[in-house]
């Protein structure tokens, strides 16, 4: 089973916020994921601890290279499960909703599977 879900729900909402807009900072994060600003702020020093994010003088949040590698790797999963929920007729909702949970749990053996599968339905 795969660890660490918080700090994957927030690199990929940083990988998306930045996506969105010119820079991310701790509010941000906290809107969109309806967290309290203490919360977030407590879980951006543990992500700087760790080496995936940084934080400059103006409390602007950037991705580092392992940061950026992992928030990537989290939101293609996110992707592809959400894309095979739909295409098994789930609505898009459903399908994003369960893909959430299921992203960070799913092993890597399962999502590599998936993937064969998506690309042989593409074909």
């Amino acid at each position: 089973m795969r660890t660490h879900e918080s700090e994957e729900m927030y690199l990929e909402t940083i990988l998306l916020l930045k996506g969105k807009q010119a820079s991310v900072h701790a509010i941000d994060i906290a809107g969109e994921l309806g967290y309290a600003k203490s919360s977030v702020s407590r879980a951006v020093g543990l992500l700087v601890s760790k080496g995936y994010i940084t934080v400059n003088g103006s409390d602007e949040i950037s991705l580092t290279e392992a940061g950026l590698k992992k928030a990537s790797d989290v939101y293609e999963r996110h992707r592809v499960i959400t894309g095979l929920l739909m295409h098994m007729g789930a609505d898009e909702a459903l399908a994003e909703e369960n893909a959430c949970r299921i992203e960070h749990v799913i092993s890597p053996e399962l999502f590599e599977l998936m993937k064969k599968y998506r690309a042989k339905l593409e074909s």
